[in-house]
């Protein structure tokens, strides 16, 4: 067997454990009575905060909807970085970017996802 296959299943072996240690403890707190009046209360504060929060975000539709063009701009933005930075990269550059804070440089990750 391959060591790649080795660790996956070493890995999905840790993780099929956490999640029993976390239902465990889950149902621990499901029926501990101080805990679900606990929530409860919990529960009627957090209704009470989005209240108060929707109420002062209504003052504020401007600066909101400025907000999320920002975030749309910086979304983008990110993704062109992205793709600036591959294509050099493919092109055999060196990819560097700097601020008042530092250098950058890109850094890469592999994924798996089910097939």
């Amino acid at each position: 067997m391959s060591q790649l296959q080795e660790v996956f299943q070493r890995l999905e072996e840790a993780k099929k454990e956490q999640k029993e240690i976390k239902k465990m403890y889950k149902d621990a707190l499901e029926n501990s009575s101080q805990y679900q009046e606990i929530q409860s209360e919990w529960k009627k504060i957090r209704e009470q905060k989005k209240s108060l929060e929707d109420t002062i975000k209504s003052d504020f539709q401007s600066e909101f909807a400025k907000l999320d063009e920002l975030k749309d701009a910086i979304s983008d933005d990110k993704m062109l970085l992205s793709d600036l930075a591959l294509t050099k990269i493919a092109k055999g550059e060196t990819v560097r970017i700097n601020d008042e804070g530092g250098e950058y440089e890109p850094i890469f990750s592999v994924k798996f996802k089910k097939i």
